[in-house]
Protein backbone atom coordinates (compact mmCIF):
# COMPACT_ATOMS: atom_id res chain seq x y z
CA UNK A 1 0.00 0.00 0.00
CA UNK A 2 3.26 2.26 0.03
CA UNK A 3 3.04 5.36 -1.84
CA UNK A 4 -1.12 5.42 -2.47
CA UNK A 5 -3.94 7.29 -1.04
CA UNK A 6 -5.47 4.95 1.57
CA UNK A 7 -8.23 6.66 1.34
CA UNK A 8 -8.61 5.86 -1.88
CA UNK A 9 -9.40 2.17 -0.85
CA UNK A 10 -12.79 3.37 0.16
CA UNK A 11 -14.85 3.42 -2.54
CA UNK A 12 -17.86 5.59 -3.42
CA UNK A 13 -19.61 1.99 -3.33
CA UNK A 14 -18.53 1.67 0.32
CA UNK A 15 -19.49 5.19 1.38
CA UNK A 16 -22.99 4.21 0.24
CA UNK A 17 -22.99 1.50 1.98
CA UNK A 18 -22.25 3.50 4.97
CA UNK A 19 -24.55 6.55 4.24
CA UNK A 20 -27.28 3.20 3.90
CA UNK A 21 -26.58 1.73 7.14
CA UNK A 22 -27.13 4.96 9.48
CA UNK A 23 -30.03 5.96 7.51
CA UNK A 24 -31.84 2.49 8.28
CA UNK A 25 -30.80 2.55 11.56
CA UNK A 26 -31.89 5.73 12.24
CA UNK A 27 -35.17 5.66 10.68
CA UNK A 28 -35.91 1.98 12.04
CA UNK A 29 -34.94 3.27 15.80
CA UNK A 30 -37.29 6.16 15.11
CA UNK A 31 -40.40 3.77 14.40
CA UNK A 32 -39.11 1.15 17.24
CA UNK A 33 -39.36 4.34 19.77
CA UNK A 34 -42.70 5.16 19.86
CA UNK A 35 -43.98 8.48 21.57
CA UNK A 36 -41.95 9.79 24.69
CA UNK A 37 -44.46 11.77 26.67
CA UNK A 38 -42.63 11.64 30.39
CA UNK A 39 -38.99 11.19 31.58
CA UNK A 40 -39.79 7.33 32.60
CA UNK A 41 -40.37 6.79 28.48
CA UNK A 42 -37.56 8.51 27.84
CA UNK A 43 -35.05 7.13 30.15
CA UNK A 44 -36.89 3.85 31.24
CA UNK A 45 -38.68 3.34 27.87
CA UNK A 46 -41.73 2.57 30.16
CA UNK A 47 -40.56 -0.54 31.93
CA UNK A 48 -41.43 -2.72 28.80
CA UNK A 49 -38.63 -3.70 26.91
CA UNK A 50 -38.09 -7.59 26.62
CA UNK A 51 -34.93 -8.50 28.19
CA UNK A 52 -33.11 -10.49 24.86
CA UNK A 53 -32.82 -6.70 23.88
CA UNK A 54 -31.42 -4.99 27.00
CA UNK A 55 -29.03 -8.04 26.92
CA UNK A 56 -28.03 -6.88 23.35
CA UNK A 57 -27.53 -3.48 24.18
CA UNK A 58 -25.48 -4.08 27.06
CA UNK A 59 -23.27 -6.08 24.83
CA UNK A 60 -23.14 -3.40 21.86
CA UNK A 61 -22.61 -0.63 24.87
CA UNK A 62 -19.67 -2.64 26.32
CA UNK A 63 -18.04 -3.98 23.06
CA UNK A 64 -17.29 -0.42 21.20
CA UNK A 65 -15.36 -0.07 18.53
CA UNK A 66 -12.42 -0.08 20.98
CA UNK A 67 -12.63 -4.02 21.03
CA UNK A 68 -13.22 -4.32 17.51
CA UNK A 69 -9.91 -2.44 16.78
CA UNK A 70 -7.89 -2.22 19.52
CA UNK A 71 -7.87 -6.65 20.56
CA UNK A 72 -6.82 -7.20 17.44
CA UNK A 73 -3.88 -4.65 17.31
CA UNK A 74 -2.99 -5.98 21.07
CA UNK A 75 -2.37 -9.33 19.57
CA UNK A 76 -0.85 -9.01 16.45
CA UNK A 77 1.87 -6.30 17.84
CA UNK A 78 5.34 -7.41 19.44
CA UNK A 79 4.63 -9.48 22.39
CA UNK A 80 0.78 -9.73 21.87
CA UNK A 81 -1.10 -13.01 22.88
CA UNK A 82 -4.29 -14.08 24.07
CA UNK A 83 -4.09 -13.35 27.81
CA UNK A 84 -6.51 -10.47 27.49
CA UNK A 85 -8.93 -12.96 27.27
CA UNK A 86 -8.59 -13.97 30.80
CA UNK A 87 -10.45 -10.53 31.90
CA UNK A 88 -13.48 -11.98 30.82
CA UNK A 89 -13.51 -14.37 33.96
CA UNK A 90 -13.51 -11.68 36.30
CA UNK A 91 -16.67 -10.11 33.42
CA UNK A 92 -18.86 -13.35 33.68
CA UNK A 93 -18.65 -13.39 37.45
CA UNK A 94 -19.28 -10.16 37.49
CA UNK A 95 -22.67 -10.09 35.87
CA UNK A 96 -23.75 -13.25 37.81
CA UNK A 97 -22.98 -11.57 41.15
CA UNK A 98 -25.30 -7.91 39.76
CA UNK A 99 -27.74 -10.44 38.25
CA UNK A 100 -28.65 -12.07 41.11
CA UNK A 101 -27.88 -9.34 44.22
CA UNK A 102 -27.85 -5.99 42.66
CA UNK A 103 -30.70 -6.22 40.43
CA UNK A 104 -33.04 -6.75 43.63
CA UNK A 105 -32.08 -3.69 45.21
CA UNK A 106 -32.67 -1.97 41.60
CA UNK A 107 -36.43 -3.70 41.69
CA UNK A 108 -37.32 -2.62 45.27
CA UNK A 109 -39.26 0.67 44.41
CA UNK A 110 -39.17 2.55 40.82
CA UNK A 111 -36.04 4.53 40.66
CA UNK A 112 -33.86 5.41 37.91
CA UNK A 113 -30.15 4.97 38.64
CA UNK A 114 -28.29 3.19 41.29
CA UNK A 115 -27.61 6.51 42.44
CA UNK A 116 -31.39 6.93 43.72
CA UNK A 117 -30.70 3.92 45.70
CA UNK A 118 -27.63 5.30 47.46
CA UNK A 119 -29.65 8.87 48.17
CA UNK A 120 -32.38 6.66 49.44
CA UNK A 121 -30.64 4.78 51.49
CA UNK A 122 -27.83 7.21 52.79
CA UNK A 123 -29.52 10.18 52.20
CA UNK A 124 -29.48 12.91 49.10
CA UNK A 125 -25.81 14.25 49.65
CA UNK A 126 -24.78 10.79 48.64
CA UNK A 127 -26.76 10.68 45.74
CA UNK A 128 -25.24 13.66 44.60
CA UNK A 129 -21.84 12.47 45.09
CA UNK A 130 -22.44 9.48 43.52
CA UNK A 131 -23.89 11.03 40.27
CA UNK A 132 -20.94 13.33 39.92
CA UNK A 133 -18.78 10.39 40.11
CA UNK A 134 -20.61 9.12 37.37
CA UNK A 135 -20.26 11.94 35.15
CA UNK A 136 -16.62 12.20 35.57
CA UNK A 137 -15.73 8.71 34.89
CA UNK A 138 -18.52 8.42 31.40
CA UNK A 139 -16.56 12.04 30.17
CA UNK A 140 -13.11 10.55 30.74
CA UNK A 141 -13.86 6.76 29.62
CA UNK A 142 -16.29 7.58 26.71
CA UNK A 143 -14.36 10.00 24.97
CA UNK A 144 -11.29 8.11 24.53
CA UNK A 145 -14.25 6.08 22.61
CA UNK A 146 -14.86 8.67 20.07
CA UNK A 147 -11.02 9.57 19.66
CA UNK A 148 -10.81 6.24 18.48
CA UNK A 149 -13.26 6.04 15.89
CA UNK A 150 -12.09 9.33 14.79
CA UNK A 151 -8.90 8.59 13.98
CA UNK A 152 -10.34 5.42 11.66
CA UNK A 153 -12.62 7.29 10.03
CA UNK A 154 -9.12 10.01 9.19
CA UNK A 155 -7.19 6.94 8.06
CA UNK A 156 -10.03 5.72 5.28
CA UNK A 157 -11.42 8.65 4.29
CA UNK A 158 -8.74 12.03 5.13
CA UNK A 159 -11.46 13.31 7.08
CA UNK A 160 -9.29 15.66 9.96
CA UNK A 161 -9.86 13.72 13.10
CA UNK A 162 -11.18 17.18 15.15
CA UNK A 163 -13.76 16.68 12.14
CA UNK A 164 -15.04 13.36 12.22
CA UNK A 165 -15.31 14.05 16.30
CA UNK A 166 -18.08 16.42 16.00
CA UNK A 167 -20.05 14.15 13.23
CA UNK A 168 -19.87 11.58 15.71
CA UNK A 169 -21.06 13.85 18.37
CA UNK A 170 -23.72 14.69 16.09
CA UNK A 171 -25.29 11.22 15.13
CA UNK A 172 -25.38 10.03 18.82
CA UNK A 173 -27.01 13.09 20.42
CA UNK A 174 -29.67 12.68 16.97
CA UNK A 175 -30.50 8.79 17.93
CA UNK A 176 -30.70 9.52 21.76
CA UNK A 177 -32.93 12.66 21.14
CA UNK A 178 -35.18 10.41 18.85
CA UNK A 179 -36.03 8.22 21.48
CA UNK A 180 -34.46 8.18 24.17
CA UNK A 181 -33.43 4.62 25.76
CA UNK A 182 -35.22 2.78 23.98
CA UNK A 183 -33.80 4.24 20.80
CA UNK A 184 -30.52 3.63 22.26
CA UNK A 185 -31.51 -0.21 23.13
CA UNK A 186 -32.73 -0.81 19.61
CA UNK A 187 -30.41 0.56 17.97
CA UNK A 188 -27.59 -1.07 20.11
CA UNK A 189 -29.28 -4.32 19.13
CA UNK A 190 -28.31 -3.96 15.70
CA UNK A 191 -24.81 -2.80 16.30
CA UNK A 192 -24.70 -6.23 17.92
CA UNK A 193 -25.29 -7.83 14.70
CA UNK A 194 -23.19 -5.86 12.75
CA UNK A 195 -20.40 -6.21 15.30
CA UNK A 196 -20.95 -10.17 15.09
CA UNK A 197 -20.60 -10.19 10.90
CA UNK A 198 -17.28 -7.75 11.22
CA UNK A 199 -15.63 -10.17 13.16
CA UNK A 200 -16.33 -13.21 11.08
CA UNK A 201 -15.52 -11.48 7.64
CA UNK A 202 -12.32 -10.16 9.08
CA UNK A 203 -11.82 -13.56 10.37
CA UNK A 204 -12.95 -15.06 6.94
CA UNK A 205 -11.18 -12.94 4.72
CA UNK A 206 -7.78 -13.70 6.68
CA UNK A 207 -8.03 -17.35 6.34
CA UNK A 208 -8.94 -16.98 2.63
CA UNK A 209 -5.82 -14.74 1.84
CA UNK A 210 -3.67 -17.79 3.76
CA UNK A 211 -2.69 -20.47 1.25
CA UNK A 212 -2.62 -22.59 4.44
CA UNK A 213 -5.80 -21.46 5.69
CA UNK A 214 -6.57 -22.25 9.48
CA UNK A 215 -3.60 -24.85 10.39
CA UNK A 216 -1.02 -21.75 9.18
CA UNK A 217 -3.03 -19.81 11.27
CA UNK A 218 -2.47 -21.44 14.27
CA UNK A 219 1.41 -22.78 13.54
CA UNK A 220 2.52 -19.28 12.80
CA UNK A 221 0.92 -17.79 15.94
CA UNK A 222 2.51 -21.15 17.94
CA UNK A 223 6.01 -20.39 17.23
CA UNK A 224 5.96 -16.73 17.82
CA UNK A 225 4.00 -17.80 21.12
CA UNK A 226 1.36 -16.30 20.85
CA UNK A 227 -1.12 -18.75 21.60
CA UNK A 228 -0.54 -18.16 25.12
CA UNK A 229 -3.65 -17.82 27.47
CA UNK A 230 -2.77 -18.34 30.80
CA UNK A 231 -0.23 -15.77 33.03
CA UNK A 232 0.23 -16.47 36.85
CA UNK A 233 2.60 -13.97 37.50
CA UNK A 234 1.70 -12.11 40.81
CA UNK A 235 3.05 -8.90 39.33
CA UNK A 236 0.60 -6.49 40.10
CA UNK A 237 1.93 -3.81 37.17
CA UNK A 238 0.75 -6.55 34.62
CA UNK A 239 -2.26 -5.58 32.53
CA UNK A 240 -3.39 -9.46 31.93
CA UNK A 241 -2.79 -11.85 34.38
CA UNK A 242 -4.77 -14.71 36.32
CA UNK A 243 -4.63 -12.30 39.45
CA UNK A 244 -5.83 -9.20 37.69
CA UNK A 245 -8.56 -11.50 36.06
CA UNK A 246 -10.31 -13.17 38.93
CA UNK A 247 -9.49 -10.23 41.29
CA UNK A 248 -9.10 -7.17 39.70
CA UNK A 249 -11.14 -7.39 37.21
CA UNK A 250 -13.89 -8.90 38.69
CA UNK A 251 -14.41 -5.97 41.17
CA UNK A 252 -13.84 -3.29 38.31
CA UNK A 253 -16.91 -5.16 36.36
CA UNK A 254 -19.08 -4.87 39.71
CA UNK A 255 -19.11 -1.23 38.96
CA UNK A 256 -18.86 -1.06 35.70
CA UNK A 257 -21.91 -3.08 35.29
CA UNK A 258 -23.94 -2.60 38.40
CA UNK A 259 -23.10 0.67 39.43
CA UNK A 260 -22.06 2.87 36.13
CA UNK A 261 -25.30 4.19 34.65
CA UNK A 262 -24.43 3.14 30.88
CA UNK A 263 -24.74 -0.42 31.56
CA UNK A 264 -27.16 -0.32 34.72
CA UNK A 265 -29.51 2.07 33.09
CA UNK A 266 -30.61 -1.04 30.52
CA UNK A 267 -31.41 -3.07 33.97
CA UNK A 268 -34.20 -0.60 34.66
CA UNK A 269 -35.85 -0.73 31.47
CA UNK A 270 -37.27 -4.31 31.50
CA UNK A 271 -40.19 -5.80 32.66
CA UNK A 272 -39.17 -7.26 36.31
CA UNK A 273 -36.06 -8.04 38.25
CA UNK A 274 -36.09 -11.46 37.08
CA UNK A 275 -35.91 -10.12 33.69
CA UNK A 276 -33.19 -7.75 34.04
CA UNK A 277 -31.19 -10.49 35.67
CA UNK A 278 -31.48 -12.43 32.58
CA UNK A 279 -30.21 -9.64 30.78
CA UNK A 280 -27.10 -8.73 32.59
CA UNK A 281 -25.82 -12.50 32.87
CA UNK A 282 -26.70 -13.63 29.28
CA UNK A 283 -24.86 -10.49 28.20
CA UNK A 284 -22.02 -12.67 29.07
CA UNK A 285 -21.92 -13.77 25.19
CA UNK A 286 -20.20 -10.55 24.66
CA UNK A 287 -17.14 -12.44 25.35
CA UNK A 288 -17.22 -14.45 22.25
CA UNK A 289 -16.59 -11.37 20.33
CA UNK A 290 -13.43 -10.43 22.16
CA UNK A 291 -12.60 -13.64 21.31
CA UNK A 292 -13.53 -13.68 17.82
CA UNK A 293 -11.18 -10.30 17.76
CA UNK A 294 -8.59 -12.06 19.55
CA UNK A 295 -8.31 -14.56 16.44
CA UNK A 296 -8.84 -11.91 13.86
CA UNK A 297 -5.05 -10.39 15.40
CA UNK A 298 -3.71 -13.80 15.19
CA UNK A 299 -4.65 -13.63 11.26
CA UNK A 300 -3.04 -10.73 11.19
CA UNK A 301 -0.51 -11.71 11.97
CA UNK A 302 0.20 -15.06 10.35
CA UNK A 303 -1.02 -12.80 6.94
CA UNK A 304 1.59 -10.31 7.22
CA UNK A 305 4.26 -12.69 7.75
CA UNK A 306 4.20 -13.92 4.46
CA UNK A 307 6.52 -11.69 2.34
CA UNK A 308 3.91 -11.49 -0.44
CA UNK A 309 1.54 -9.73 2.05
CA UNK A 310 4.75 -7.46 3.71
CA UNK A 311 2.96 -4.09 4.65
CA UNK A 312 3.90 -0.69 2.14
CA UNK A 313 5.89 1.96 3.59
CA UNK A 314 3.07 4.23 3.65
CA UNK A 315 1.22 0.93 6.21
CA UNK A 316 4.34 0.61 8.47
CA UNK A 317 4.79 4.04 8.54
CA UNK A 318 1.02 4.04 9.68
CA UNK A 319 1.36 0.83 12.35
CA UNK A 320 4.83 2.37 14.03
CA UNK A 321 2.72 5.39 14.62
CA UNK A 322 -0.37 3.76 16.15
CA UNK A 323 -0.62 -0.17 16.10
CA UNK A 324 -4.17 0.03 16.31
CA UNK A 325 -4.76 0.87 12.51
CA UNK A 326 -3.36 -2.71 11.63
CA UNK A 327 -6.70 -3.90 11.13
CA UNK A 328 -8.44 -1.01 9.62
CA UNK A 329 -5.58 -1.19 6.98
CA UNK A 330 -6.47 -4.94 6.10
CA UNK A 331 -10.03 -3.74 5.86
CA UNK A 332 -9.31 -1.25 3.16
CA UNK A 333 -6.59 -3.20 0.59
CA UNK A 334 -8.15 -6.79 0.95
CA UNK A 335 -11.34 -6.76 1.67
CA UNK A 336 -14.41 -6.27 -1.46
CA UNK A 337 -15.96 -3.54 -2.15
CA UNK A 338 -18.97 -2.94 -0.18
CA UNK A 339 -18.44 -5.18 2.49
CA UNK A 340 -15.61 -2.40 3.33
CA UNK A 341 -18.34 0.29 3.93
CA UNK A 342 -20.26 -2.26 5.53
CA UNK A 343 -17.48 -3.17 8.35
CA UNK A 344 -16.42 0.67 8.58
CA UNK A 345 -20.05 1.21 9.39
CA UNK A 346 -20.38 -1.40 12.30
CA UNK A 347 -17.13 0.34 13.72
CA UNK A 348 -18.49 4.38 13.28
CA UNK A 349 -21.86 2.90 14.46
CA UNK A 350 -20.31 1.07 17.38
CA UNK A 351 -18.69 4.47 18.90
CA UNK A 352 -22.28 6.00 18.34
CA UNK A 353 -23.51 3.13 20.06
CA UNK A 354 -21.56 3.97 23.02
CA UNK A 355 -21.92 7.22 22.86
CA UNK A 356 -25.72 7.85 22.79
CA UNK A 357 -25.60 5.11 25.76
CA UNK A 358 -23.41 7.62 27.74
CA UNK A 359 -25.36 10.67 26.70
CA UNK A 360 -28.81 9.26 27.73
CA UNK A 361 -26.71 8.28 31.00
CA UNK A 362 -25.33 11.28 32.06
CA UNK A 363 -28.73 13.44 31.18
CA UNK A 364 -30.67 11.11 33.21
CA UNK A 365 -28.50 11.17 36.20
CA UNK A 366 -27.96 15.05 36.18
CA UNK A 367 -31.52 15.49 35.86
CA UNK A 368 -33.10 12.87 38.50
CA UNK A 369 -29.63 13.39 40.75
CA UNK A 370 -28.83 16.77 40.68
CA UNK A 371 -31.39 19.31 38.53
CA UNK A 372 -34.69 17.62 40.36
CA UNK A 373 -33.83 17.93 43.51
CA UNK A 374 -32.73 21.64 43.56
CA UNK A 375 -35.47 22.71 41.34
CA UNK A 376 -37.89 21.14 44.00
CA UNK A 377 -35.93 22.52 46.72
CA UNK A 378 -35.78 25.84 45.12
CA UNK A 379 -39.82 25.89 45.07
CA UNK A 380 -39.55 25.53 48.48
CA UNK A 381 -42.40 22.44 48.33
CA UNK A 382 -42.27 18.97 46.20
CA UNK A 383 -43.56 19.79 42.70
CA UNK A 384 -46.36 17.86 41.37
CA UNK A 385 -46.25 15.14 39.22
CA UNK A 386 -48.45 16.88 37.10
CA UNK A 387 -48.23 16.67 32.85
CA UNK A 388 -46.70 20.02 33.14
CA UNK A 389 -44.01 19.34 35.27
CA UNK A 390 -43.15 16.15 33.64
CA UNK A 391 -43.09 17.89 30.00
CA UNK A 392 -40.57 20.36 31.71
CA UNK A 393 -38.12 17.66 32.59
CA UNK A 394 -38.57 15.61 28.81
CA UNK A 395 -37.23 19.35 27.64
CA UNK A 396 -34.68 19.40 30.38
CA UNK A 397 -33.43 16.34 29.66
CA UNK A 398 -33.24 16.58 25.75
CA UNK A 399 -30.93 19.92 26.26
CA UNK A 400 -28.87 17.93 28.33
CA UNK A 401 -27.99 15.93 25.74
CA UNK A 402 -26.97 18.20 23.24
CA UNK A 403 -25.12 19.78 26.23
CA UNK A 404 -23.04 16.31 27.09
CA UNK A 405 -22.53 15.62 23.30
CA UNK A 406 -20.62 18.64 23.07
CA UNK A 407 -18.93 17.89 26.25
CA UNK A 408 -17.78 14.65 25.11
CA UNK A 409 -16.62 15.62 21.53
CA UNK A 410 -14.62 18.54 23.11
CA UNK A 411 -12.97 15.37 25.61
CA UNK A 412 -12.11 13.85 22.67
CA UNK A 413 -9.95 16.63 21.40
CA UNK A 414 -8.10 16.48 24.80
CA UNK A 415 -8.15 12.88 25.18
CA UNK A 416 -5.59 12.91 22.49
CA UNK A 417 -2.93 14.52 24.77
CA UNK A 418 -3.30 11.27 27.49
CA UNK A 419 -2.79 8.51 24.63
CA UNK A 420 0.99 8.57 25.17
CA UNK A 421 0.88 7.64 28.97
CA UNK A 422 -1.10 4.30 28.44
CA UNK A 423 0.65 3.30 24.62
CA UNK A 424 -2.59 1.80 23.40
CA UNK A 425 -6.20 2.70 22.75
CA UNK A 426 -7.46 -0.56 24.62
CA UNK A 427 -5.82 0.14 27.45
CA UNK A 428 -6.23 4.23 27.65
CA UNK A 429 -10.22 3.65 27.21
CA UNK A 430 -10.07 1.21 30.15
CA UNK A 431 -8.29 3.22 32.75
CA UNK A 432 -9.97 6.24 31.98
CA UNK A 433 -12.99 4.94 33.86
CA UNK A 434 -11.34 2.98 36.79
CA UNK A 435 -10.57 6.65 38.59
CA UNK A 436 -14.14 6.29 39.88
CA UNK A 437 -15.54 3.10 40.01
CA UNK A 438 -14.33 2.08 42.97
CA UNK A 439 -16.00 4.91 44.68
CA UNK A 440 -19.33 3.97 43.08
CA UNK A 441 -19.22 0.78 44.20
CA UNK A 442 -18.42 1.53 47.43
CA UNK A 443 -21.18 4.34 47.84
CA UNK A 444 -23.59 1.60 46.67
CA UNK A 445 -22.07 -1.65 48.38
CA UNK A 446 -22.63 0.86 52.08
CA UNK A 447 -26.16 1.54 51.00
CA UNK A 448 -27.08 -2.60 49.93
CA UNK A 449 -24.94 -3.58 53.19
CA UNK A 450 -27.42 -1.84 54.87
CA UNK A 451 -24.35 -0.90 57.29
CA UNK A 452 -25.25 1.87 60.24
CA UNK A 453 -23.81 4.89 58.01
CA UNK A 454 -25.18 8.10 56.49
CA UNK A 455 -23.61 10.43 53.93
CA UNK A 456 -21.14 12.24 55.57
CA UNK A 457 -18.80 9.03 54.59
CA UNK A 458 -19.46 8.64 51.11
CA UNK A 459 -18.82 12.72 50.60
CA UNK A 460 -15.40 12.53 52.22
CA UNK A 461 -14.36 9.14 51.40
CA UNK A 462 -15.35 9.72 47.25
CA UNK A 463 -12.68 12.29 46.40
CA UNK A 464 -10.28 10.40 48.33
CA UNK A 465 -10.66 7.49 46.80
CA UNK A 466 -10.57 9.19 43.29
CA UNK A 467 -7.55 11.19 44.27
CA UNK A 468 -5.60 8.03 45.65
CA UNK A 469 -5.91 6.52 41.94
CA UNK A 470 -4.75 9.37 40.21
CA UNK A 471 -2.01 9.34 42.69
CA UNK A 472 -0.81 5.63 41.36
CA UNK A 473 -1.00 6.47 37.89
CA UNK A 474 0.39 9.86 37.38
CA UNK A 475 3.77 10.83 38.59
CA UNK A 476 5.15 13.65 36.65
CA UNK A 477 6.32 16.41 38.76
CA UNK A 478 2.52 18.49 37.67
CA UNK A 479 0.70 15.07 38.98
CA UNK A 480 2.53 15.03 42.54
CA UNK A 481 1.56 18.74 43.31
CA UNK A 482 -1.89 18.76 42.18
CA UNK A 483 -1.90 15.49 44.42
CA UNK A 484 -0.43 17.39 47.28
CA UNK A 485 -2.48 20.37 46.97
CA UNK A 486 -5.79 18.68 46.61
CA UNK A 487 -4.98 15.79 49.72
CA UNK A 488 -4.22 18.76 51.79
CA UNK A 489 -7.36 20.73 50.62
CA UNK A 490 -9.38 18.02 52.01
CA UNK A 491 -8.06 17.45 55.11
CA UNK A 492 -8.57 21.46 55.70
CA UNK A 493 -12.11 21.17 54.98
CA UNK A 494 -13.08 18.23 57.02
CA UNK A 495 -11.03 20.37 59.87
CA UNK A 496 -12.55 23.77 59.28
CA UNK A 497 -15.93 22.11 60.17
CA UNK A 498 -17.63 22.86 63.14
CA UNK A 499 -16.53 20.98 65.93
CA UNK A 500 -20.48 20.08 66.86
CA UNK A 501 -20.54 18.06 63.82
CA UNK A 502 -16.97 17.06 63.76
CA UNK A 503 -15.54 13.96 66.34
CA UNK A 504 -11.40 13.47 66.83
CA UNK A 505 -11.27 10.04 65.94
CA UNK A 506 -12.83 11.04 62.17
CA UNK A 507 -10.48 13.55 62.00
CA UNK A 508 -7.59 11.50 62.64
CA UNK A 509 -8.67 9.37 60.17
CA UNK A 510 -8.96 11.87 57.02
CA UNK A 511 -5.68 13.44 58.11
CA UNK A 512 -3.91 10.09 57.92
CA UNK A 513 -6.06 9.45 54.55
CA UNK A 514 -5.17 12.26 52.75
CA UNK A 515 -1.60 11.62 54.41
CA UNK A 516 -1.78 8.73 52.46
CA UNK A 517 -3.27 9.69 49.43
CA UNK A 518 -0.18 12.87 49.14
CA UNK A 519 2.45 9.74 49.91
CA UNK A 520 1.23 7.51 46.78
CA UNK A 521 2.23 10.15 44.25
CA UNK A 522 5.55 9.62 45.17
CA UNK A 523 9.14 8.17 44.55
CA UNK A 524 11.04 5.68 46.52
CA UNK A 525 14.39 4.68 45.75
CA UNK A 526 15.16 0.63 45.36
CA UNK A 527 18.87 -0.67 44.38
CA UNK A 528 19.92 2.94 43.12
CA UNK A 529 17.03 3.81 40.83
CA UNK A 530 13.68 5.93 40.79
CA UNK A 531 10.84 3.62 40.75
CA UNK A 532 7.03 4.60 41.80
CA UNK A 533 4.48 3.25 43.27
CA UNK A 534 2.05 2.02 40.35
CA UNK A 535 0.10 -1.22 39.52
CA UNK A 536 -1.72 -1.87 36.09
CA UNK A 537 -5.28 -0.24 36.05
CA UNK A 538 -7.54 -3.57 36.45
CA UNK A 539 -6.28 -3.24 40.40
CA UNK A 540 -7.51 0.62 39.97
CA UNK A 541 -10.91 -0.42 41.24
CA UNK A 542 -10.13 -2.80 44.12
CA UNK A 543 -7.88 -0.19 45.27
CA UNK A 544 -10.25 2.86 45.00
CA UNK A 545 -13.27 0.43 46.24
CA UNK A 546 -11.01 -0.35 49.33
CA UNK A 547 -10.50 3.27 50.33
CA UNK A 548 -13.77 4.66 49.71
CA UNK A 549 -15.68 1.96 51.19
CA UNK A 550 -13.54 1.80 54.74
CA UNK A 551 -12.94 5.58 54.82
CA UNK A 552 -17.40 5.91 54.05
CA UNK A 553 -17.90 3.43 56.78
CA UNK A 554 -15.18 4.64 59.64
CA UNK A 555 -16.45 8.71 57.94
CA UNK A 556 -19.92 7.88 57.81
CA UNK A 557 -20.96 5.50 61.17
CA UNK A 558 -23.81 6.68 62.59
CA UNK A 559 -23.56 8.84 65.61
CA UNK A 560 -24.95 7.47 68.64
CA UNK A 561 -27.26 10.27 69.25
CA UNK A 562 -28.39 12.41 66.44
CA UNK A 563 -27.53 16.08 66.55
CA UNK A 564 -30.43 18.37 66.95
CA UNK A 565 -31.57 20.08 63.83
CA UNK A 566 -29.82 17.54 61.77
CA UNK A 567 -31.84 14.70 59.75
CA UNK A 568 -30.10 11.68 59.68
CA UNK A 569 -29.85 9.20 56.69
CA UNK A 570 -29.08 6.06 57.94
CA UNK A 571 -29.87 2.70 58.03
Amino acid sequence: MGGRRLSAHFTAVDWGVLAAYLVFTTVLGARLAGKQATIRDFFLGGRKLPWPAVSGSIIATEISAVTLISVPAIVYGRGGDLTYLQLGLGAILARVIVGVWFVRAFYEREIYSPYDYVGDRLGPPARTVATWLFVLGAVLGQSVRVLLTALILQLISGIPVSTSIWIIGAFAAAWTLLGGITTVIWTDVMQFFVFLIAMFAGLAFVLIDLPGGWGELWSTAAEAGKLRLWDVRPDPKIAFTLWAALLGNTIMCLGAYGTDQMMAQRMFCCRGRRQAGYAIITSSVAQLIAVLAAFVGLGLFAFYQRPENALGEEALRLVAANKDNIFPLFILDRMPVGMTGLIIAGIFAAAISSLDSALAALSQTVVSGVYRPWRERRADSVIGESAASERHYLRVSKVLVVVWALVLAGMAQVSRLALDRYGDILNLALAMATYTWGALLAAFMLALLRLKVDHRGVLWAAPLSVLTVFAITWHQPWAQATTAALAGLIVVAWLARPRSRAMPDTALVVVAGGLAVFLCSFNYLSDGEIRYLSVAWPWNVPIGFVVAFALGYLLGRRPARTIPGEPCHCS
